[in-house]
């Protein structure tokens, strides 16, 4: 220590750059060192061209043993207790070099970085932290193979480690999210989310804590940084790790930080980015985040604990509406002229997918509340929040239905952007049946027509969006007058006939049941609402139905596929059904095996006379099957007999 000390009264008085030159080719490490020393102390950090002077006298041979030895590996001249002013003085001049591109961007910079990274790990408490961290940035982004030189030598181990011991909103602070975001955004997609989940979900957890307390610049990264790596087609492992968290203080701090952005003056950008993270959140944490506690041990705050939903919504709401009118520019007016930009368009089909999800959400939250009353969340959806989302909603809706009203117009129904509006219609429409009941009696022809982009892979989506608000509208005689006049009868029995032959076995039973109850509904008030059966429609019915239940022992579906099966042979006989050209004598036969199954299953025989104890349904059954209109449904029933096939 004395010798650097006595280094540094040498270079006490102001030097001229001749003499800085002089010392650092001079042929003795402690001429070396002293020239370092001036170039610390009198040098302008900024003065590229001076600094880009000295890389060039010093070389890198001195710096690179000088390093060492400030890590206890090398000897400079001295001894040991020289060892952290040698290792401060090698870092501090090492971040100077780095600043200059073309330095940084050399081999003997590149190979420095695995160094630097083991002395953050064992020097994580010094005072030359910060030039450490300067020094990795702006190598690792002078060039490609820098990043990948970090990474390689374990910088995300090391930034996962040290981050939560930075100090918050700080300058090293700032620097260590910018390596994250250069270790995500320049290595091949997805790597540092497969390779190291719980590292950079340590990060996470670093970052929105940023994100909730500052209230500067670096919030505004901390929230974009956030949403990359959360909303990552990869971040599935990084979402199971923060989701085992026992301590779940990140999605506070999350919520703290959307708030702050939502509830202030910021750039629409800023908003929506905003918006993202929320929807992230969500999917990790759950529906429940949106009423989550705002509460944090490290921050004074006091926001309601319904503001966050309030503010999401009213986001979401106002999203919606600017991007539908934008879109719909695009494809009504401005493309008069010139087509639509395709990446434009699908930027804001993005955007609109993250507000339509938030919004469904809300919607499947509030819903879940309305089925458990005594929810521990009732405190918090009060009756005057939970008018306030409702009126937000039926606003919501209300501009959806207006853009799909516009696209009708305009004879358009193919697009994602026209199916998800179906969706998020549907999915509220579920909810609040008798919600903009005169729109919704104009525009369901039109919504049940709608196809996505790739139609031919997922058919009937659109119907099948509709099916849980069509399944209870028709629980009612009127429902079942509005569902008639836009000819949904054809389009729900062509989706139901789509689910049973389907070989995707992603389908969920819930969504054939759906349909079939809902042509149940409107089959049981046929003569009510004086609807006549289409004679190819029933004809295509009864043949899946006995697809369907074939190879099943399922009871239910056995059952369901019966009762419509029933309510349809009500209407006509055996020999009208055999002369349909579609309608072949084997249809008849499953057929026949179906209505067999499904009294064997009420306990019924042909010959029991007690039909009372039975449903309706189960009554008109024995009927048919008993009576003379189809003799040879009734002899496959009681013998199990085939009929001769008919020609």
């Amino acid at each position: 220590m004395e010798q650097v000390q006595s280094l540094e009264l040498e270079a006490s008085s102001s030097p001229s750059l001749q003499d800085f030159m002089k010392l650092l080719k001079g042929k003795t490490d402690s001429q070396r060192l002293a020239g370092l020393l001036l170039v610390t102390k009198f040098c302008d950090k900024n003065d590229q061209h001076t600094i880009l002077n000295v890389y060039h006298a010093l070389g890198s041979t001195f710096l690179h043993r000088l390093l060492l030895t400030g890590m206890g590996r090398g000897g400079v001249g001295g001894d040991n207790s020289n060892r952290e002013a040698y290792l401060r003085l090698s870092v501090t001049v090492l971040a100077s070099f780095a600043r200059v591109s073309q330095v940084a961007a050399t081999d003997e910079m590149v190979s420095k970085i695995p160094l630097i990274l083991e002395v953050i790990s064992n020097e994580s408490d010094s005072s030359f932290r910060e030039e450490c961290y300067e020094f990795l940035f702006l190598v690792s982004a002078a060039r490609e193979d820098g990043i990948i030189t970090l990474y390689d030598s374990g910088g995300v181990n090391v930034l996962a480690s040290q981050m939560a011991t930075l100090p918050d909103g700080s300058h090293v602070m700032e620097l260590a999210m910018k390596l994250v975001q250069l270790i995500v955004s320049k290595l091949p997609a997805g790597k540092v989310h497969v390779d190291h989940p719980s590292e950079l979900s340590n990060m996470v957890v670093a970052i929105a804590k940023q994100f909730a307390l500052l209230q500067d610049a670096l919030k505004f990264d901390a929230l974009y940084l956030l949403s990359n790596i959360l909303s990552s087609s990869y971040s599935g492992p990084v979402h199971a790790v923060l989701q085992s968290m026992t301590c779940g203080e990140w999605s506070t701090c999350i919520r703290v930080g959307i708030m702050d952005v939502l509830q202030n003056r910021v750039a629409p950008a800023e908003k929506l980015q905003a918006l993202v993270l929320a929807e992230c959140a969500m999917s990790i944490a759950g529906k429940e985040w949106l009423i989550g506690s705002t509460i944090l041990p490290f921050a004074h705050n006091s926001f309601p604990d319904n503001r966050c939903i309030l503010l999401v919504l009213e986001s979401s709401r106002v999203e919606i509406a600017v991007i539908l009118n934008e879109l719909a520019y695009l494809k009504y007016e401005a493309s008069k002229r010139l087509p639509p930009n395709a990446e434009i368009f699908l930027v804001k089909l993005r955007n609109l997918g993250v507000a339509f999800s938030l919004v469904e959400m809300i919607i499947k939250l509030i819903s879940k509340f309305g089925e458990n009353e005594e929810s521990n969340s009732t405190c918090i959806l009060t009756e005057s929040t939970l008018t306030k989302i409702i009126g937000g909603l039926n606003e919501t809706i209300g501009a959806v239905l207006e853009y799909l009203h516009d696209a009708k117009d305009h004879g358009d129904r193919k697009g994602n952007d026209l199916l998800a509006s179906v969706r998020i219609v549907g999915s509220y429409l579920a909810e609040a049946p008798s919600a903009c009941e005169e729109k919704i009696k104009e525009l369901l022809g039109y919504m049940l027509c709608v196809e996505g982009e790739d139609e031919s892979s997922s058919p009937f989506q659109s119907i099948s969006f509709l099916l849980p608000v069509l399944c209870q509208i028709t629980m009612d005689k009127d429902g079942c007058e509005i569902f008639v006049s836009a000819g949904a009868f054809r389009a729900v029995v062509g989706c139901l006939i789509s689910l049973i032959d389907s070989s995707h076995s992603k389908i969920d039973s819930s969504t054939i049941f759906l349909a079939c109850d809902t042509i149940l509904n409107l089959l049981l008030k046929r003569e009510e609402v004086q609807f006549s059966l289409d004679n190819l429609c029933y004809v295509e019915l009864l043949q899946a139905l006995s697809r369907w239940t074939e190879d099943t022992i399922d009871t239910s579906v056995i059952m369901m596929a019966s009762s419509i099966c029933s309510l349809i042979l009500d209407t006509t006989c055996e020999e009208a059904l055999l002369r349909h050209p579609k309608f072949k004598p084997d249809n008849l036969i499953a057929l026949s095996q179906l209505l067999k199954r499904s009294l064997v299953t009420c306990g019924q025989e042909l010959t029991s006379d007690d039909t009372n104890t039975n449903t309706n349904t189960e009554a008109d059954l024995y009927q048919i099957v008993s009576s003379e209109r189809f003799p040879h449904v009734k002899l496959v029933v009681e013998g199990g007999a085939n009929f001769v096939r008919q020609s």
